[in-house]
């Protein structure tokens, strides 16, 4: 157990727990401090929750995650040089959101929140492709230590440095859009990792190599292959491969139960994370509250966890850390209903939070682990993508609705979360249904 944690000191590791922050950070401009922005606004609870359709971009980025395997930037490499465009381009809508009145320019917020989510995804394919391509073939039992450290880093972001814009907004003259200047300036210095991580090595061309032999053969092999043969192989190669490489590795009815299990396994928590910070002002929580409870004791609550749910999954496998946290999931969100029913107790609040960042972390930690197995290193941006954007499915499609929900149950807030915790069952079930194939495959006797 101690060699994993020193492990942990890898230069590579440290390069994921930076990428990790970033890619957690785009999330507090476009959900928690734009839901606190809209709900001071005077915005209902459903149209906040509406706001939560622009995750879409997070369940939809592997349409154009091939391109990101594919096309090459003129600097920094394939994963490092995408990272830095995303970033800059996320650093310039936070500018542009600063010169807007949410209550007069709402269209344009919504717009420019959009194109953040956008950007974020994007981001979010070249850094889990860098954690997958950076670990090599011989160092399988560290994927289980990226994902801790990336799910650390995503939480640092999103916790740690996301506590930042609630403490502004309580301070005298800061108003929400001044905040996300502060918020772009983060962000570019957040981009500086890049600059000093070398480019993983990989296979990535000899696979695509191959793979246009293989398609110029079904198109008619020739000396001087015609415009639309060049086209129609590149496309091939660019946006069919990769998925169609995925089934046939691990199958298709096993990579679709694969699939299936995780849209299902975090729609309770997606639908609890939405509703929160506007759960949280209403029931008294100042932002200051908001801020250190919810962002700075989640932030360190969940780097713990997630550094000990790294060493814990090498140890006893990846399905026992997936079931633990899924149980625990559920815990967690009848531990909410309790809070509804006490009011703004800071005590039960810091519990709650403790609880829940336990189980965002294993669940975290264990299903990108579980993920990052399945992906092959000359795809990993369409693979992992595939397969992430389920994750976030119910983020986006379900968990929008969450604010209606809310409303139809008349405010009880008590029995949303109680709603929440039953939400987290039939994954379970499900996973215990696969529970063989995922043992399976963290032995890697599944792959074919």
């Amino acid at each position: 157990m101690f060699q994993h944690f020193r492990d942990y000191l890898d230069r590579r590791l440290i390069a994921v727990f930076c990428f990790g922050i970033a890619s957690g950070y785009p999330w507090v401009m476009i959900s928690s401090a734009l839901s606190a922005w809209l709900k001071e606004e005077g915005l209902s609870r459903s149209a906040i929750g509406l706001f939560g359709v622009m995750f879409v971009a997070y369940s939809i980025n592997f349409l154009w995650s091939p391109l990101l395997d594919r096309i090459r930037p003129p600097f920094l490499g394939q994963r490092r040089g995408w990272i830095v465009i995303t970033q800059l381009a996320i650093s310039l809508c936070c500018v542009l959101m600063s010169r807007l009145t949410a209550s007069e320019q709402l269209f344009n917020v919504a717009l420019f929140g959009l194109l953040i989510a956008i950007f974020s995804a994007t981001q979010d394919i070249a850094i889990d492709a860098f954690r997958i391509d950076v670990i090599g073939d011989n160092e399988k039992h560290k994927l289980s230590l990226a994902s801790a450290l990336a799910t650390a880093g995503w939480w640092t972001g999103y916790g740690g440095l996301g506590a930042i814009p609630f403490f502004l907004a309580d301070m005298p003259g800061w108003q929400w859009n001044e905040v996300y200047l502060v918020l772009g300036g983060i962000m570019l210095l957040l981009s500086c990792t890049a600059f000093f991580i070398p480019e993983p090595q990989t296979h990535r061309l000899q696979a695509q190599q191959q793979a246009t032999q293989s398609y110029q053969a079904l198109l008619g092999n020739s000396a001087s292959p015609t415009m639309w043969q060049a086209i129609s192989c590149w496309l091939l190669v660019t946006l069919v491969e990769p998925f169609r490489d995925f089934f046939k590795r691990n199958n298709v009815k096993l990579a679709l139960s694969v699939l299936l299990f995780i849209f299902l396994f975090k729609i309770g928590e997606a639908f609890l994370g939405r509703m929160s910070i506007v759960f949280y002002k209403e029931i008294g929580f100042s932002n200051s509250d908001i801020g250190t409870y919810s962002k700075l004791l989640n932030w360190w609550v969940t780097i713990v966890f997630a550094l000990i749910g790294g060493m814990v999954n090498i140890r006893y496998g990846i399905y026992r850390g997936l079931m633990i946290a899924g149980i625990a999931m559920a815990a967690s969100n009848l531990m909410f209903a309790w809070m509804a029913q006490v009011g703004p107790n800071k005590v039960l609040f810091a519990a709650a939070v403790i609880v829940d960042g336990f189980t965002a972390a294993w669940s975290s930690v264990a299903l990108v682990a579980f993920i990052s197995l399945l992906c092959n290193k000359a795809f990993s941006a369409s693979q992992y993508a595939l397969m992430a954007s389920l994750s976030t499915a119910g983020r986006t499609f379900m968990a929008s609705a969450s604010g209606f929900i809310v409303d139809g149950m008349g405010g009880n807030w008590s029995l949303f979360f109680i709603l929440t915790a039953l939400m987290v069952i039939p994954s379970l079930l499900f996973l215990r249904t696969i529970k063989d194939d995922v043992i399976r495959l963290e032995k890697g006797l599944a792959r074919t």
